[in-house]
């Protein structure tokens, strides 16, 4: 595909995005019906579309408007390419431009310029106060791509050269002891055989460090309770010599982990609803809350124009309840560890206050807060205790 033509396409997924269709689904379908795509155009599409969606609005000033063609060219005068190169109507590239799209456009008011809606900002200056500007232009970039490290495994020198074996390459990251930021062949990951065998997973830095942080010790019994994946369960199980339980409240989350803890040789038990009474009470419970994600919106930025003050209110809501019920789940001096990939004050430390006010026998151990940064993405972490 000519670089016309992979903005042509990028256009007709973003007109698909505009119907209601998440990006995701929109650009399967488009590789599906263009077999003539190679693994570099689905991949240069894809970058033009996520690029747009962390920078709708300010594309959209750019480019005169929040159609396709009009983000499109609004994306490429923000890359300070010119737009005339790649609307040539040859070579199933998009039609020229007309006088009035050439004309239309204008640099970004300081709103626009944020790339998020309104009603965010005032509680992103509230969660992050002279950081806020810098984290929102964060937000308009591609996430890195980072590697956790399965120490049990091997050593993180040992992974480095083990990546470099099949063509990628890393570097060390201060974040976590775990870490590696993938700097060349990211691509490969999935075939490597570091990745095959359990070696390495991808999982952020900064949810890395958060794990570092908690208080595993040998022979505990830990539940994560908010599972998903299971990315945390392993990360967990790399540092200490537990029992480990997994649970979601939706069981197709928690379909990978079976196959990604044999892969790393670890032994999880996947618990219902029903069962955890049962298996009750846990030394260590953990809860990775279903959030905003506002601390992760490079990777899915849909998310940060969807989210609207009502959803943020059911979220808070949602979080005050699964602590409560994983709070009758841990043993008298055992740990409550509270976590999300969110920035906002009102999903993190003001939960945990609503928490410890609802349950006076509980006491914080500790917080922290990661804020978005070129190297991680936004994560907050609480330990709380339970009085014996």
């Amino acid at each position: 595909m000519t670089p016309g033509a992979r903005v042509a396409a990028a256009i007709t997924v973003l007109e698909t995005t505009r119907t209601g269709i998440a990006a995701e689904k929109a650009l399967t379908n488009w590789a599906r019906s263009a077999r003539y795509a190679g693994s570099g155009d689905r991949a240069a599409v894809r970058d033009h579309v996520f690029s747009v969606l962390r920078r709708w609005r300010s594309c959209a000033a750019l480019g005169g408007g929040d159609t396709g063609r009009a983000l499109l060219l609004g994306l490429l005068r923000d890359q300070e390419l010119d737009p005339t190169e790649f609307y040539t109507g040859t070579g199933h590239a998009p039609p020229v431009l007309s006088d009035a799209e050439q004309q239309a456009g204008e640099a970004p008011d300081a709103a626009s310029a944020r790339d998020l809606p309104d009603w965010l900002w005032p509680r992103f200056k509230q969660a992050l106060g002279p950081g806020a500007e810098a984290a929102a232009q964060v937000l308009r970039n591609r996430a890195p791509i980072v590697l956790r490290v399965n120490l049990r495994h091997c050593t993180r020198a040992q992974a480095i050269s083990g990546l470099v074996d099949d063509g990628i390459m890393t570097q060390p990251m201060e974040t976590a002891k775990s870490a590696l930021q993938v700097t060349a062949g990211e691509r490969k990951i999935s075939s490597s055989k570091l990745f095959k065998s359990g070696g390495v997973e991808l999982q952020d830095a900064s949810s890395q460090a958060a794990v570092e942080a908690m208080d595993l010790r040998d022979g505990a019994r830990v539940l994560d309770y908010c599972a998903g994946g299971g990315g945390k369960t392993l990360a967990m199980a790399a540092l200490a010599d537990c029992a480990w339980f997994a649970h979601d409240i939706s069981v197709p989350r928690l379909a990978d982990l079976p196959p990604r803890a044999r892969r790393a040789g670890i032994d999880v038990e996947i618990l219902d609803g029903s069962a955890l009474p049962r298996m009750a009470p846990f030394n260590m419970v953990l809860c990775d809350a279903p959030c905003s994600g506002s601390g992760t919106w490079r990777r899915n930025p849909e998310a940060k124009w969807a989210l609207t003050p009502e959803r943020l209110r059911e979220l808070t809501e949602l979080q005050r309840q699964i602590l409560s019920e994983a709070a009758s789940l841990v043993a008298p001096g055992g740990r409550l560890i509270y976590t999300t990939c969110s920035i906002l004050t009102e999903e993190n430390q003001e939960s945990v206050d609503r928490f410890l006010c609802d349950f006076p026998a509980w006491s914080k151990l500790q917080s922290r807060n990661w804020p978005i940064s070129d190297q991680s993405d936004g994560f907050f972490f609480a330990e709380l205790s339970r009085y014996s």
